[in-house]
């Protein structure tokens, strides 16, 4: 399971797009860490951060870590895990006019497959993804919300990535960039609307932390590598972050 500690200001570290190239300056937080024995990308919140919001949804139904807010809305407030993809199905099942999922408390995932398996679901059935203000999408759950076939963020909504790790111990930058285990990201990145380029560049930043350390960033910052359909915040906020981002030169990080 991966664990972070602390919070930067959700806008502290916004940056404008530099004609070029993306110089982003990130401050790393070492986190209490616990090493996976297989497939694990998790995050845990701290008490006083922004990801604590899960707790004060009232919902109709519940389907593993999925809230059904009403007929179209349902609300992330958990880790997935194997399970998960089929607590969806279930849910689209019993509410199939659903067509926004917010994510509110994303720590990440217990099972890295079956998460990419999830965001493939979720873009196939044409679901929007929103962060709401408040709302928290950290490590596997990051891959949840690209799956969205709109995206929206509001101000104060926050991010963390950090690199993964295998049950060998060994990060992405131990692999050729063209290993099956950086493969299935990058393919997955180009699924859900990436350019190779675009794909290549946001994966080499969330690998550019260690897996036992973090980077929070808020939406703006976000904004710089994701496109946004929709945001709230601030004018000057908003318009930076529906930047759509230079292309850079793509480098995995290790050795």
């Amino acid at each position: 399971m991966r664990s972070y500690l602390a919070l930067l200001g959700p806008l502290a570290m916004l940056a404008a797009a530099p004609a070029a190239a993306q110089h982003i300056s990130y401050e790393t937080i070492e986190p209490e860490i616990t090493l996976p024995t297989g497939g694990q990308r998790n995050i845990a919140a701290n008490a006083g951060t922004a990801g604590t919001a899960g707790g004060a949804i009232k919902a109709l139904a519940s389907y593993g870590p999925f809230r059904v807010i009403d007929a179209g809305r349902a609300a992330l407030v958990d880790s997935t895990d194997s399970r998960s993809p089929e607590a969806f199905s279930a849910m689209l099942r019993d509410y199939p006019g659903i067509a926004t999922l917010d994510l509110v408390e994303c720590p990440g995932t217990y099972d890295d497959l079956a998460n990419l398996r999830l965001g493939r679901m979720i873009r196939a059935q044409g679901i929007a993804t929103r962060v709401p203000r408040g709302g928290s999408v950290r490590s596997g759950a990051v891959e949840l919300f690209l799956a969205g076939v709109r995206r929206s963020v509001d101000a104060g909504a926050e991010f963390a990535v950090h690199s993964w790790l295998d049950v060998d111990g060994h990060e992405p930058g131990d692999y050729d960039a063209a290993a099956p285990s950086n493969r299935r990201y990058l393919d997955y990145y180009n699924q859900m609307g990436m350019s190779p380029i675009e794909a290549e560049a946001f994966y080499a930043m969330t690998n550019s932390v260690p897996f036992d350390s973090a980077r929070w960033f808020g939406a703006g910052v976000m904004g710089l590598w994701v496109q946004f359909d929709e945001v709230s915040m601030p004018d000057e906020l908003a318009q930076r972050a529906r930047v759509t981002f230079a292309p850079v030169t793509f480098a995995y990080a290790g050795d």
